[in-house]
């Protein structure tokens, strides 16, 4: 039987100690057929909470431009852009691929853009005639965050040896980012001995997650981040309902409790693991 979803929003978490950052959103994204709320009304919600700052991802033609505008009007949101390795198939069929591109490469000039992403392999919403276009795509991106000195976020879905595979063969930029990180203790193992960074996101806090939670377990602090990846992939026990940065403390205190560290402690290398990646905001 299906769960009814509430149309309520879900209520605000107690506070975190430390300010943190949420390093993956999409404020221009709404769920439920709802519209997307306010810019203004989200960045309020999550500082109340101990979430001040943001990490907004544009990652098709019409967010990429919609991001570079909010990064310019809010001093608390950096930004992402790139074309989605879902999008890239349907741009290469169109014959665009390197148009959209290019536009990218515009975008990414703005110096509060400070991330190439997401970008990466997506193997369960594209089937193998999309393979192609989209590791071209990705390795474009490799290339564009090299070129350009930021940092790069990887989307990874049913694809990780060949993520790791290509980042091997292209060379990976200074900092790189598995967004909603999904693979093992060994693929996070290796993520660390590579210097990448890892960011958990409401999946972490799912009860059937168990093999994530081990992957969280093994991975030093140094090399951790926190998402929510909204309106996406809300943490328990709100599952099922639209996320928003608001919620980011139900997974830092789940991450916390997994990693057997005190919150404090976790915000604090949250903070300046955020800042190491992206810059000052």
């Amino acid at each position: 039987m299906t769960q009814a979803r509430s149309p309520q929003r879900p209520p605000a978490p107690d506070r975190l100690p430390i300010a943190v950052v949420d390093n993956h959103c999409h404020l221009d994204i709404g769920r439920e057929g709802a519209p997307a709320p306010s810019v203004q009304e989200a960045l309020t919600l999550a500082a109340a909470v101990g979430v001040d700052r943001l990490v907004q991802i544009g990652c098709d033609r019409t967010s990429a431009a919609w991001t570079v505008g909010v990064v310019r009007e809010h001093s608390r949101v950096l930004g992402g852009v790139a074309v989605h390795p879902n999008e890239a198939p349907r741009h290469a069929a169109a014959g665009e691929l390197e148009q959209v591109w290019a536009e990218i490469e515009q975008h990414a000039a703005e110096p509060r853009i400070r991330v190439i992403g997401e970008t990466g392999l997506d193997y369960y919403r594209t089937g193998p005639e999309g393979v192609g276009a989209q590791q071209e795509s990705f390795r474009w991106h490799i290339d564009l965050a090299k070129r350009t000195g930021k940092a790069l976020q990887i989307h990874d879905r049913d694809a990780h040896e060949d993520v790791m595979r290509i980042l091997a063969e292209e060379g990976a930029p200074e900092r790189v980012v598995m967004h909603c990180y999904s693979g093992d203790m060994q693929m996070a193992r290796e993520c660390v001995r590579r210097g990448y960074y890892l960011s958990f996101a409401g999946t972490v806090t799912f009860k059937n997650a168990r093999e994530l939670r081990n992957a969280l377990a093994v991975t030093p602090l140094e090399h951790l981040l926190v998402e929510t990846d909204a309106p996406y992939l809300t943490p328990s026990p709100h599952r099922g309902r639209v996320n928003a940065p608001y919620l980011v403390p139900l997974t830092v205190r789940a991450m916390a409790d997994t990693l057997n560290v005190s919150v404090p402690a976790l915000c604090r290398a949250l903070s300046d693991n955020s800042e190491r990646v992206y810059g000052p905001w």
